[in-house]
C-alpha cells in the first residue's frame, strides 16, 4: 500500500448525505484529519478502531501538513474531511499545493454542498424560467479581501439567485450593499445548519431579514439565499417537460 491523502466533502450535516464512495474512504482511513467545527462528528462513526484522529480546528496548515506527510511515510491512508464540498470554501488549495511540493499523492471526493443542502431546506428551486438562470456563489469582504468587481454591490445588480457564504455575522454591511441592486422588497431566507436536527430557517426581504436574523440569534454557519426564486409566484413552467417539445435531455 502506498500513503495518500483523500479528500472528502462529508456533506452539510445530515451524516446520511455523505457519499458512499466518501464513507468507504473514512472506513479505510489509517488516519482522520476533519475539521470539527463544521464536520458533524457522526460521519466519523464508521471508522476503524485504531484510526488516529485530529481536529483540524485546533491546527494550523504547517501542523497539518506534517500530520500528513508523517502518516503516508509510513505508507498510511489519510481522510482529509471537509464539510460540504470542499471545492467551495474548503481551503484545500493550499493544501494541495503543499502535497504537490512534497510529492505526495492525493485524491478528491465530492459532497453535498450546504449550498444544496440550502436549497433542499427551503424547498426551492435557484433557477426558474424568466426569473434567474444564474446562481452567484459568494461571501462577503472580511478578514480576507476580495476583487474589487466580485464585491456584493456589484454582483447586486445582476438581480440573480445569490447564495451567500459566511455573511450572516455582518448581516446589515451585508444588506446594504445588496441594497445597491436588488429591490427592498426582494425575498431573503436565511438557513442555520442546513440539514442538522437543529436546522433553523428564517425568511423575510431585504426590508426585514436583518432584525428577524438577530431575533432569532443567528451569528454563524448559516447561509444566506436572495432572489425572486424563494418568493416566485405564478411562473412559467420549464421547457424541459412541455408535451410539444422534444428534445434527448428527458
Amino acid at each position: 500500500m502506498k500513503g495518500k491523502v483523500i479528500f472528502i466533502g462529508a456533506g452539510p450535516g445530515d451524516p446520511d448525505l455523505i457519499t458512499v464512495k466518501g464513507k468507504k474512504a473514512i472506513e479505510n482511513a489509517d488516519v482522520i484529519i476533519y475539521a470539527g467545527s463544521l464536520v458533524n462528528k457522526e460521519v466519523l462513526d464508521c471508522k476503524k478502531e485504531e484510526c488516529k484522529v485530529y481536529n483540524s480546528a485546533y491546527l494550523n496548515l504547517d501542523e497539518i501538513i506534517n500530520i500528513i506527510k508523517e502518516a503516508v511515510a509510513d505508507d498510511k491512508i489519510v481522510a482529509r474531511v471537509h464539510t460540504g464540498d470542499p471545492s467551495i470554501y474548503g481551503a484545500i488549495g493550499e493544501q494541495i499545493r503543499e502535497l504537490k511540493e512534497n510529492n505526495i499523492e492525493y485524491e478528491i471526493i465530492p459532497g453535498v454542498s450546504s449550498l444544496f443542502g440550502t436549497a433542499s431546506a427551503l424547498e426551492t428551486e435557484l433557477t426558474l424560467p424568466e426569473i434567474s438562470q444564474t446562481v452567484i456563489i459568494t461571501r462577503p469582504e472580511g478578514r480576507t479581501p476580495k476583487p474589487p468587481l466580485e464585491s456584493i454591490s456589484s454582483l447586486s445588480k445582476h438581480h440573480a439567485t445569490m447564495c451567500i457564504f459566511l455573511g450572516v455575522g455582518m448581516i446589515d454591511k451585508l444588506v446594504e450593499e445588496l441594497l445597491e441592486g436588488y429591490e427592498i422588497t426582494t425575498p431573503v431566507s436565511v438557513v442555520q445548519k442546513a440539514t442538522w436536527k437543529d436546522q433553523k430557517i428564517v425568511e423575510g426581504t431585504l426590508a426585514d431579514i436583518a432584525e428577524k436574523v438577530k431575533s432569532a440569534n443567528i451569528t454563524k454557519t448559516a447561509m444566506v439565499v436572495v432572489g425572486d426564486v424563494l418568493k416566485p409566484g405564478d411562473f412559467t413552467p420549464s421547457k424541459l417537460y412541455d408535451a410539444n417539445f422534444k428534445h434527448e435531455y428527458r
